[in-house]
């Protein structure tokens, strides 16, 4: 792997990009039960594809979209597809129901509805994940504990209390790793039931539900730009553990066998957990390396996904690491778009692909890494905004008045 530094950019090039289908378990067969699934819940919608034509055409691009998750299950994130997936799958599981003839609805129903109340979730969050967790539990009725990381923000955990009453939401003295590690040990001594998006040797099957969960938003996102002529040739996904940013990376490639877009995977500069393991070019997954806070709070997360590792390792074509204030510089584009391009409110998790692409593709003095990625006028670029203003304070501090706030300690 070569590294690559220019300004406040760092990243690496994976030379061993792996060419072919990507992971079965992503496959468009395998994700066509978790679309039912999702499109089976009464209010479900699909996001809105955001086309900036101000934007491309100011930095020299043919398109650029933005996929616009505050608007998913009314959660201004897009962590409920994982949620409400794995939810129904650990249900089917625990009852010995034939997922392929059940909808969400029908856990609710009165069949069921006693048994499904007596399970207890928990979980570990940086607060997206949580909120999806607790909110899914919530449609059921059901009891949700969620343990978040010292540094949290009390704003971001309020809001997964008020997504489900029955939910406790308990900010730690401990960073996320060992947070979830702490709600492991919950779950296994009270005999909950752990629904982390993280994985490791001997719990693999929720996680990979989760990953699965988060098809359904790159499914619509492809079909959208196709309805338009378009597809991608340049994906660009933030990553914490990298679920997310796994999964996506997974589908597209099997969506686009054979053509499928160029993938960057973007983290903050302190907490780069998929750098780091790219970097090393053993294969193996690594934690991140001088770990500090950040703002984007999704991504501060220091150890990988050990399920979607191998696919960022085998998939991706660049890992990236950033400073805050590229999520910053972001979330002020989007806030304040160019022309006739629609206004997309995005959170510090939300915006960092939206604020390095733009330095890339926009500034002189990034030429060089723009000239690695082949960003041109044939390039047609897909970000995902995983959230909207889920910390409101902060939001505003950073879109209005021009700071990068670091979140509240708990």
């Amino acid at each position: 792997m070569k590294e690559y530094r220019t300004g406040c950019i760092s990243v690496i090039q994976n030379n061993a990009r792996t060419e072919g289908k990507g992971p079965m378990f992503l496959s468009e067969a395998a994700v066509a039960k978790v679309q039912r699934i999702h499109r089976g819940y009464p209010d479900y919608h699909e996001t809105p594809l955001r086309r900036l034509d101000a934007m491309a055409e100011n930095l020299g691009l043919k398109a650029f979209f933005v996929k616009d998750e505050s608007q998913r299950f009314g959660l201004n994130a897009f962590k409920g597809l994982g949620g409400l997936y794995a939810l129904t799958m650990v249900i089917c599981r625990e009852l010995g129901l034939d997922v392929e003839k059940i909808r969400f609805s029908d856990l609710k129903g009165a069949e069921y509805r006693e048994t499904v109340q007596k399970m207890v979730f928990v979980t570990a969050t940086d607060g997206n994940h949580g909120k999806g967790v607790a909110w899914a539990a919530g449609q059921l009725g059901c009891e949700a504990h969620v343990y978040m990381p010292i540094g949290s923000s009390e704003l971001r955990a309020q809001a997964i209390r008020d997504i489900n009453p029955k939910a406790e939401v308990i900010i730690t003295k401990t960073g996320y790793d060992d947070t979830v590690r702490y709600a492991a040990e919950v779950a296994e001594k009270r005999g909950w039931i752990l629904i982390q998006d993280t994985s490791w040797e001997g719990y693999e099957d929720i996680p990979a539900w989760i990953v699965q969960g988060y098809t359904t938003m790159a499914e619509e996102a492809c079909r959208q730009m196709e309805e338009q002529g378009l597809v991608p040739t340049h994906v660009f996904l933030q990553a914490g553990v990298g679920a997310m940013a796994g999964g996506v990376t997974g589908y597209l490639a099997n969506r686009y066998e054979g053509g499928r877009p160029a993938i960057g995977v973007v983290e903050p500069e302190n907490m780069a957990c998929i750098y780091q393991s790219a970097l090393m070019g053993d294969g193996e997954p690594h934690e991140a390396v001088n770990q500090a806070p950040t703002i984007m709070a999704g991504l501060n997360c220091g150890e990988p996904c050990k399920i979607t590792w191998p696919i960022l390792r085998d998939f991706a074509d660049w890992y990236f690491k950033c400073p805050d204030y590229i999520s910053a510089y972001g979330m002020r584009l989007l806030a304040a778009p160019q022309g006739a391009d629609p206004k997309v409110v995005s959170g510090e998790s939300g915006a960092v692909t939206t604020g390095l692409v733009n330095l890339i593709a926009g500034k002189e003095e990034y030429e060089d890494i723009k000239k690695l990625l082949k960003l041109g006028p044939d390039s047609v670029v897909l970000c995902i905004s995983t959230e909207g203003d889920t910390d409101p304070v902060h939001y505003r501090k950073i879109v209005y008045e021009g700071k990068n706030p670091m979140p509240q300690q708990a």
